[in-house]
């Protein structure tokens, strides 16, 4: 009978992945057998930091509040019609752009599977821990306009800065008046300086300017939209999704009452 005393005893110390190393190596003594202790024990270490990556990973995928938190950028279907750029979204999932500070544009239809491949991209965030938070631009500015009556957007805003990627979904989905636009160049202004953003929307580029500050005359112009951009347009990439029909519909005629979500 092997004696697993220690096996416990590093339980209980919560080091499960020396644990589950050193189990492996007593069940298999001729495995490990020309080994020498430092190597047995670089091992159990290797073990223990390949655990708690994983957990860490996890925990991470966790704290994102992803909307499909299962998204990959592997599971993307790159199906003729939907014209994505391969090469840009394997660049992408590198999360180079979140180290310079760069930013993310998906554009496309209702269903077109832009949330699904933002996700990917944060779970891809994640994976090299990366701090991610996804939320939808509707919570976003009703989050700070709750907080701007308790008189507690500063706390706010420093609560979305520390992350390092911010997925915005939903983006710029209603025009918006100019109090709500002045607090979204207040949250943008943040949020876009050391990290990256990736913004899920419906609208080109070009109509974002009259879709911030929606009151004013169209040929009147806009400081809080053109702050709104500013911090965007001029470091992002840029992503397409098309298709002849939406992911969802796709999906559907494929696996006939599976209820598989909106995918990418």
């Amino acid at each position: 009978m092997i004696d697993l005393s220690t096996v416990k005893e590093l339980r209980a110390l919560r080091l499960p992945g020396m644990a589950r190393e050193l189990e492996s190596q007593l069940e298999e003594p001729q495995r490990y057998k020309a080994l020498s202790f430092e190597d047995r024990l670089a091992l159990l270490v290797d073990a223990e930091n390949v655990s708690r990556r994983k957990n860490t990973i996890q925990r991470r995928i966790h704290e994102a509040r992803l909307s499909e938190s299962q998204a990959c950028v592997e599971a993307i279907e790159y199906y003729e019609d939907r014209e994505l750029d391969q090469g840009l979204i394997t660049k992408l999932a590198t999360c180079a752009y979140i180290r310079d500070n760069h930013h993310v544009v998906l554009k496309g239809a209702t269903g077109a599977g832009k949330s699904y491949i933002a996700n990917a991209l944060g779970v891809a965030a994640c994976r090299q821990l990366y701090k991610v938070r996804y939320v939808r631009m509707p919570d976003l500015l009703n989050e700070y306009a709750v907080a701007k009556n308790l008189n507690t957007q500063n706390k706010v805003k420093k609560a979305y800065a520390r992350f390092d990627l911010l997925i915005i979904d939903e983006w710029l989905l209603r025009p918006l008046p100019e109090s709500e636009a002045y607090d979204l160049l207040e949250l943008i202004d943040a949020c876009s300086r050391k990290g990256a953003l990736i913004l899920c929307t419906q609208y080109d580029v070009d109509d974002w300017y009259y879709r911030i500050d929606c009151d004013r005359a169209e040929d009147e112009g806009s400081a809080v939209a053109e702050g709104v951009l500013d911090r965007i347009i001029n470091n992002k990439y840029s992503i397409e999704v098309k298709g002849r029909i939406s992911m969802r519909k796709r999906h559907a005629f494929s696996d006939e009452g599976s209820g598989v979500n909106d995918n990418g």
